[in-house]
């Protein structure tokens, strides 16, 4: 006979899967079923991380490895600041405004864990969707309560925050915004920024900014929320799609003084730093601005010829000015059934339903398979066309 079992967060057991974690699943099993399969499901790029990253990794990994500090190294931090002084203007403070992370996700994971008190009624998370699924699980594994502020084409997918009442506002501990905007690809406006900042100094709760897409553009440079103030403000970068380094896991976020020295306190408990071979490599990335440009052109071609696909067969592409995806409408709404059409032809694809209220009804393509691989899915659907 079984003794009693131990705890398990609930959280943990129910029945819902990360979305992403579905979609590898699929992926898989066309794969055994002999389909071979270009994916443009997740935004994990497939390009090769710049050699000079690379050397300047392997000539920074040490005979005999310590510990690194998880406040990262000086140089490190003033990598990043610089970038963020020659990006946005920003003048950021590397000692006290500024902080490493092992890859955003983790930070934007952890984020909730730091700003709620579970003994206060300001536990709400505000999340425009659809969204990246990490706000909503950070929140609630924090303990807090995640509030979806849905969003549509005719706000342009930027959230209608002067329609939030303020009782919301009051409880709330914590806005996301992301812009570029994962899946949609919208950009911000500065009236956007201007007044998630206003109300968060009005009502006292903090603005999370995930910039992971700032440098994934093709018109005007999308801005920063930093250029609106350090004041109640976090905002997250990585080099992870900036530099094509995803498996390095190395970002920063940067803000409110008081925020930053409360996450320094908070991230040794966590046990969270990036090895000290892998900053050297971040520092060489966040040092290099010319293959970025390399980078955005790369993903100008291949938005290029998926996009012109797509135009030929007359699906609708809304938003999409900016990251590397097209957020493209299923013909009837149905984009579960879309992205199983596509499967069947060996192309992944995300469901737009599985990234929140908004999203249903929405096809997100990821432009992270190689150009060749993107003329070969356009080659595929044109020989087996899909319901239009």
């Amino acid at each position: 006979m079984s003794g009693r079992r131990g705890p398990i967060n609930p959280l943990l057991e129910e029945a819902r899967e990360y979305p992403f974690a579905v979609l590898e699943r699929k992926r898989q099993a066309a794969e055994a079923r002999g389909t071979r399969v270009i994916n443009f499901g997740m935004g994990d790029p497939n390009e090769e991380t710049p050699a000079f990253i690379r050397e300047a990794l392997r000539q920074a990994v040490p005979p005999r490895s310590r510990y690194p500090a998880a406040h990262g190294q000086a140089a490190l931090r003033a990598a990043c600041a610089a970038w963020a002084r020659r990006r946005f203007a920003v003048t950021l403070d590397p000692e006290r405004e500024l902080l490493p992370v092992n890859g955003s996700k983790e930070g934007v994971f952890l984020l909730a864990q730091a700003v709620i008190d579970p003994r206060s009624p300001r536990r709400t998370i505000v999340i425009p969707s659809p969204f990246y699924p990490v706000y909503e699980s950070g929140a609630r594994f924090a303990g807090g309560a995640p509030h979806l502020l849905r969003m549509d084409l005719a706000h342009g997918f930027r959230p209608d925050l002067a329609a939030v009442p303020d009782e919301v506002w009051e409880r709330t501990a914590l806005l996301w915004l992301n812009y570029p905007h994962n899946p949609t690809g919208a950009v911000a406006d500065d009236a956007l920024y201007g007044t998630a900042l206003d109300l968060a100094r009005r009502h006292g709760f903090w603005v999370a900014s995930d910039e992971a897409y700032a440098e994934i553009y093709f018109d005007q440079p999308p801005r920063s929320a930093l250029e609106f103030g350090l004041e109640n403000l976090v905002a997250f970068h990585t080099l992870s799609k900036r530099s094509a380094m995803t498996g390095y896991r190395s970002g920063f976020m940067a803000g409110d003084v008081r925020l930053m020295e409360a996450l320094r306190r908070f991230r040794p408990n966590v046990g969270v730093a990036t090895p000290d071979f892998i900053q050297s490599a971040a520092i060489a990335a966040w040092n290099d601005d010319a293959h970025v440009a390399e980078q955005r052109a790369l993903y100008a071609a291949k938005r290029e010829v998926v996009r012109g696909w797509m135009d030929a067969c007359g699906y609708a592409i809304d938003a999409s000015e900016a990251t590397f995806y097209l957020w493209m409408r299923a013909p009837g709404g149905d984009d579960r059934a879309l992205c199983d059409q596509l499967l069947e032809r060996g192309v992944v694809v995300m469901p737009g339903s599985d990234l929140g209220p908004g999203g249903e009804g929405y096809c997100r393509w990821a432009l992270v398979p190689t150009l060749e691989e993107c003329r070969e899915a356009v080659r595929r659907l044109e020989a087996a066309p899909v319901a239009r």
